[in-house]
């Protein structure tokens, strides 16, 4: 079989040859080699995180970000991008059918936004001449609720650096949201039909991840695309296969090369390492080797919630 990757027809099924070299992490002081992966890093060289979260989330531990920011320029950072979860819209909460803890603790209040961005203002002042700090969001991409989530970056974008966009919540039982991430139990129940059927499963996520990037923000669309497979995090608890069918591929491949065009990145997030259930990072090996074959850029994230994730991402 030929190595090229297939065409938008879908007429060749991808060869996952291309990630056989992708190796296991080895930790802060290697600087180029750091959690080597199959890709194009735009940060080849330096150490960078496009992936922290502060003391404001209210799922994190309530480690000060400041602490987590002292760490990186100890290990020699060059950049951390700060990403909180941005409020989720107001009409959200109607459509939501999960855990209400899932959803109370899933991201800021609106009237967090404000106090987050002073916070960022001042970790820039008190640490910008040691590294460069980026402030943002990661956004839900939620469909029917794009308009809202505009005008939400519409309103913070002259005010934030670097933003990420991720997909936390998707359609199952009730006609509903669930959270994609809450717990193995609430995945059981918002998918649970398609627990056997997981080329389903993905494909249907895959397709809002599709939709996710091809929805144009405007000027403030976020340029990184947040654990692109995150699906995936009960994978070993659910028995799920590590790959995919062809159909899944194609739609895989579409969202990859719709990023390449629009010169968007990944966000390579390394917290899927350390999750029992998951095991790999996000994304898999396999996503990896499409990305690096079409050039899409990426930068790594710890994805951290507390100085310890940081210190353990940036430390094995």
């Amino acid at each position: 079989m030929s190595n090229d990757i297939p065409d938008m027809n879908g007429n060749q099924p991808f060869n996952n040859s291309h990630t056989t070299n992708v190796a296991t992490p080895i930790g802060p002081k290697a600087a180029q080699n750091q959690y080597p992966v199959a890709g194009n890093n735009q940060y080849e060289g330096q150490l960078a995180d496009g992936h922290i979260h502060t003391e404001l989330c209210p799922h994190g531990s309530g480690d000060k970000v400041a602490s987590i920011i002292e760490k990186a320029i100890e290990f020699g950072f060059y950049k951390l991008c700060i990403t909180e979860h941005a409020p989720l819209p107001s009409g959200f909460s109607k459509r939501y059918k999960g855990d209400p803890e899932g959803l109370a603790t899933a991201s800021l209040r609106m009237d967090q936004v404000e106090p987050y961005l002073a916070l960022g203002n001042e970790l820039q002042r008190e640490y910008g001449q040691y590294i460069n700090l980026s402030v943002g969001f990661e956004v839900d991409f939620l469909p029917g609720f794009e308009a809202a989530t505009q005008e939400f970056l519409n309103m913070v974008g002259p005010y934030t650096g670097e933003n990420l966009l991720s997909v936390h919540f998707m359609q199952g039982a009730n006609d509903g949201f669930w959270c994609l991430d809450y717990s193995e139990a609430e995945f059981a129940k918002a998918f649970g039909q398609y627990l056997t059927k997981q080329d389903v499963l993905y494909r249907r996520y895959f397709e809002l991840v599709l939709q996710a990037v091809q929805t144009d923000f405007g000027p403030h669309t976020p340029v990184r695309i947040g654990h692109i497979d995150v699906i995936k995090k009960y994978q070993k608890h659910f028995n799920f296969r590590s790959s995919y069918d062809q159909q899944t591929q194609q739609v895989i491949m579409e969202i990859l090369r719709t990023l390449k065009v629009q010169n968007r990145m990944l966000d390579y997030n390394v917290s899927g390492v350390f999750k029992a259930n998951c095991g790999e990072m996000y994304p898999s090996p396999f996503i990896q080797g499409m990305a690096y074959v079409l050039g899409v850029p990426y930068m790594m994230g710890s994805d951290s919630h507390s100085l310890d994730a940081f210190v353990r991402a940036w430390s094995v």
